[in-house]
């Protein structure tokens, strides 16, 4: 005789995959919310970490403004001091020549001359004086002429100060150029 099964088989194996399911997806569900924790955490860990070397380096950068902006002063520092080294080297190569030029002036000065006013600018000397006479004049431009440290006199004014022909004095205005020994030589020698 055959036999029935009249127990609902279908629906408690039905029921039992639906449990499964259920177990198996909850399963999941709290691998991928662990997985999803563990994620945002070394996410947060990492920005903090990056957070970190951005604010380290921002403190870096403002350091080294601030050293870029010493290193700057003192090379305007040292500029500065270079220039007034320069400016006194200049002043003390400069010291005998000055000596050597008053000493040609005098020398240069014939009897009967005297200056008034001297005024170096840079190698060109401007001179104002008196002289008893215009040849006097002449002589002093030809000695200047003729002197190792002078060159080139021109004479830019003569005037005649008193008219009474007992006491002639005249009054002039000259140039002349300063030269050193060893410059006045090379231009001789390109003559």
């Amino acid at each position: 005789m055959a036999r029935i099964n009249l127990l609902p088989w279908r629906e408690q194996l039905r029921e039992e995959r639906k449990k499964q399911f259920v177990v198996v997806f909850l399963g999941i569900l709290i691998i991928a919310g662990g997985l999803v924790l563990l994620a945002s955490q070394r996410l947060n860990a990492a920005m903090t970490e990056q957070n970190t070397r951005n604010e380290f380096i921002r403190t870096e950068n403002a350091a080294l403004d601030l050293r870029i902006k010493e290193i700057r002063e003192l090379k305007t520092r040292r500029q500065q001091l270079v220039d007034r080294m320069k400016i006194i080297r200049d002043l003390q190569g400069n010291r005998p020549i000055v000596a050597h030029i008053f000493d040609q002036l005098v020398r240069t000065l014939p009897d009967g001359v005297y200056f008034t006013a001297l005024n170096m600018t840079g190698s060109s000397i401007f001179i104002e004086g008196v002289a008893e006479s215009n040849n006097l004049v002449s002589s002093l431009m030809r000695n200047q002429e003729n002197s190792a440290w002078l060159t080139a006199p021109n004479l830019l004014e003569v005037k005649v100060v008193s008219a009474d022909k007992l006491d002639q004095s005249n009054t002039f205005k000259l140039t002349v150029q300063q030269t050193e020994p060893s410059d006045r030589n090379q231009q001789g020698e390109q003559k």
